[in-house]
């Protein structure tokens, strides 16, 4: 396992030339934004955030975090109007666009670097006004506990995670953070630590200290809040990712697990995935991705209810105007009819009601050894496409998030995902059809 890491190690090393770019690119944006301060009362500071201030940042994707801190006594209104006002003003020559989280921030690129800036209030230790406010408290803290050994490991990490494909926070992938990264490398160490330590790790088990309480799978402090969870961001499909490929890669160190990820697909699930297509009005990356994940949970729930076995689902979007919702299901076609139960035949108010109700549209009904009455009931429609089709026509409010429900009636498509699709689509897919060899093929 030494010789994989110190390998990799000369890899994810910035080298001096990319440093002297990145710190180009930095210097412009932070002059950039300094300049439209000035004219601010209500703005007390500016300073770098995240890996690039903390050095830990991967050379090929590192974005610049620029962090406004703004009088505590700032209102909400202010806060957002002034810190949207002073990013497009700066940024104004590289297309600025807005981005979410608790609060909005604007972002641009700078020569392909991502320019983040952030506001958030200038505050004490704890006393947090908005999510933001911790992170100059987390760039603090790592800078002065991070030894430049760790920083690499934190780098190291990072682009484990990266090709097992679980980095990230945004709300499209709900994955490990670069700051994750670093509370882990903080906790364990070292990458090879790390390793052995999640690759063992029991349901629960808590990462740092706290006296709180939490149901997540895992638990990780943030150790400059002991009553925040990290982990609570993450899905448990990323986490058993993770502890799988640390397991995995315990067991069978080697170069692999830091190449792009080999999947087994099967392509005959192809014909069991059913894909839902449609287009948005453009809106924030944040808020689309939130939109579609609520509208595949509350169509996968309606295709249960239909009879329709989904065993799994996976959204995708250009975060363009495209978006996509995936279901790999048992089968695209199930029985004409299906069974319903009826009240025990002791509750005759009860048994009076489901006989009128059903009566005349059994195709069979009788009383079962369970004392209940039973009645075989014919679907409408038992093919998944004329299924879903008919249901978002006629049943938009039910199915489909409030805020998406104009997209749809604009139009979309229902298909089998064994049809031409884009290369990107195409990988979107098999991600939900395929066996990541990694994880499970190398246990």
């Amino acid at each position: 396992m030494k010789q994989i890491i110190s390998k990799i190690e000369k890899s994810v090393i910035p080298s001096k030339n990319t440093i002297k770019l990145k710190k180009q690119i930095a210097d412009e944006a932070f002059t950039l934004v300094k300049n439209q301060i000035n004219n601010y009362s209500e703005i007390v500071g500016l300073e770098f955030g995240g890996s690039y201030a903390k050095d830990t940042w991967l050379s090929k994707e590192a974005d610049i975090d620029i962090f406004i801190k703004f009088k505590k006594s700032v209102n909400d209104e202010k806060f957002v109007e002034i810190s949207k006002k002073i990013g497009f003003d700066s940024m104004r020559k590289y297309n600025p666009y807005v981005r979410y989280s608790e609060h909005p921030y604007v972002e641009a690129r700078i020569n392909k670097t991502k320019i983040n800036i952030v506001p958030c209030y200038d505050v004490n230790l704890g006393e947090w006004k908005s999510s933001a406010d911790r992170s100059p408290f987390h760039t603090k803290f790592m800078q002065n506990t991070l030894t430049p050994k760790m920083k690499n490991e934190v780098r190291i990490l990072k682009t484990f995670l990266k090709l097992t494909k679980i980095y990230g926070a945004e709300i499209a992938k709900q994955g490990f953070s670069g700051y994750v990264s670093e509370v882990l490398i903080l906790n364990f160490g070292s990458f090879e630590n790390v390793i052995k330590s999640i690759a063992k790790i029991q349901q629960n088990q808590i990462i740092g200290n706290t006296s709180k309480v939490f149901e997540t799978s895992i638990v990780i402090i943030d150790p400059v809040d002991s009553n925040r969870n990290l982990a609570a961001a993450i899905s448990n499909e990323n986490i058993g990712k993770f502890v799988l490929a640390c397991r995995s890669f315990q067991k069978n160190p080697r170069l692999q697990f830091f190449r792009p990820k080999i999947s087994k697909t099967s392509k005959k699930n192809l014909e069991n995935v059913l894909v839902v297509k449609f287009n948005f009005k453009t809106r924030s990356p944040d808020i689309i991705w939130g939109q579609i994940k609520r509208a595949a949970t509350s169509l996968e729930t309606q295709l249960e209810l239909g009879g329709f076995n989904v065993l799994r689902s996976k959204t995708y979007s250009d975060e363009q105007n495209k978006a996509y919702l995936f279901f790999l299901l048992e089968s695209t076609k199930i029985a004409k009819n299906y069974l319903k139960k009826g009240p025990e035949f002791f509750r005759e108010d009860d048994c009076n009601s489901f006989i009128s109700k059903n009566i005349t549209k059994t195709e069979l009904m009788w009383i079962g050894d369970d004392k209940k009455i039973n009645s075989l009931e014919k679907r409408k429609h038992n093919e998944v496409i004329k299924f879903t089709t008919n249901f978002l026509k006629n049943n938009l409010q039910t199915g489909i998030p409030k805020g998406l429900q104009s997209d749809f009636k604009k139009g979309f498509k229902v298909f089998i995902g064994s049809r031409n699709l884009s290369k990107s689509i195409k990988e979107a897919i098999s991600d939900l059809i395929s066996t990541d060899g990694k994880i499970f093929y190398s246990n």
